[in-house]
C-alpha cells in the first residue's frame, strides 16, 4: 500500500466550524496528514492554533458567521484570493436544536437550515465555481449524520438538514465528477461534542444510545477526522458521492 496516497501535503483545506468537537478534530487530522488547514468559526479557535501549532500544521483562522450564506460565500472567495487555491472543504459547521415535534418553532427551524444545508450549499458552489473555473481539481466533503438515514425524535429541522446534506453531496457529485471534483460525505454516529453534550448527561438517555453502539463506547471528534483525510486525499480518487457512517456500528444494529 502506498502510504503517500493518504498524505495532504501541499494542500490547503477549508474547516468550517473548526473551534471546537468535531471540526477540531477534522482540523488537527489534517494538520498530521501534513496539511495546512483554513480554519472557520464565529468564535476563538486559539485552542485549535495551539494544538495545532504542536505538531507543525499550518493554521489560517478566519472568523466568519457561515449562517448567513452570502457572507459565507464572500467569506471564500476572499480566502480563495489571499490563501489559496483551495484544494479542499469540509462543511462542518452545524447546529441542533431540540423541542416536540408539535412545539418546534419557525425560529428553531430557520436557524438550523440556515446553517446545516443552506450555506452548506452556497460554499460547496463557491468551491466548485473556482475550481471549475481555474481546471483544477477539488475535494468537499460533507458533514451527515445518522439523521441522514434515520428519524431520531425531537430534531426536526436538524433530521430534515441532515437528510438534505446526503442528498446535495450525491447531487453535487454527478453534476462535478466528471470536472475532478470529489464530492462525499462522512455520517457521523454519537460522538463527544458540545451538540451531544445534553444527551450524554442523561443518564437513561446515554445508557439507552451506549447499550445500541456494538463498539460500547461514544466516538471521538478524531474518529471522524481520520474518515475526513481519507475523503480528501488520493486514496479516495474513484469516490463520488458516498457517505461513510463513522458510527461505533449504530446502524449495523
Amino acid at each position: 500500500m502506498d502510504l503517500s496516497a493518504f498524505s495532504l501535503e501541499g494542500k490547503t483545506v477549508m474547516v468550517t466550524g473548526a473551534n471546537t468537537g468535531i471540526g477540531q478534530g477534522i482540523a488537527l487530522a489534517i494538520g498530521r496528514a501534513g496539511g495546512r488547514v483554513i480554519g472557520v468559526g464565529r468564535s476563538s479557535m486559539d485552542d485549535t492554533a495551539g494544538k495545532l501549532a504542536a505538531i507543525g500544521a499550518g493554521f489560517v483562522p478566519v472568523q466568519a458567521d457561515v449562517s448567513v450564506s452570502a457572507e459565507a460565500q464572500a467569506m471564500f472567495d476572499g480566502v480563495w484570493d489571499e490563501h489559496g487555491p483551495v484544494d479542499g472543504l469540509v462543511n462542518n459547521a452545524g447546529i441542533i436544536r431540540r423541542a416536540d415535534a408539535v412545539d418546534f418553532t419557525e425560529a428553531d427551524w430557520d436557524a438550523v437550515m440556515d446553517i446545516n444545508i443552506k450555506s452548506m450549499f452556497f460554499l460547496c458552489q463557491s468551491m466548485g465555481r473556482r475550481a471549475i473555473a481555474h481546471g483544477r481539481g477539488a475535494r468537499i466533503v460533507n458533514i451527515a449524520s445518522m439523521l441522514s438515514f434515520q428519524g431520531g425524535i425531537r430534531v426536526a429541522s436538524y433530521t430534515a438538514s441532515k437528510s438534505g446534506v446526503l442528498g446535495i453531496t450525491r447531487l453535487l457529485a454527478n453534476e462535478w465528477a466528471a470536472k475532478g471534483i470529489n464530492v462525499n460525505a462522512v455520517a457521523p454516529g454519537y460522538i463527544e461534542t458540545n451538540n451531544t453534550e445534553a444527551l450524554r448527561a442523561d443518564p437513561d438517555r446515554s445508557a439507552s444510545i451506549l447499550g445500541r453502539i456494538p463498539a460500547g463506547r461514544w466516538g471521538e471528534p478524531s474518529d471522524i477526522g481520520d474518515a475526513a483525510v481519507f475523503l480528501l486525499s488520493a486514496a479516495s480518487n474513484y469516490m463520488h458521492g458516498a457517505v461513510i457512517p463513522v458510527d461505533g456500528g449504530w446502524l449495523a444494529r
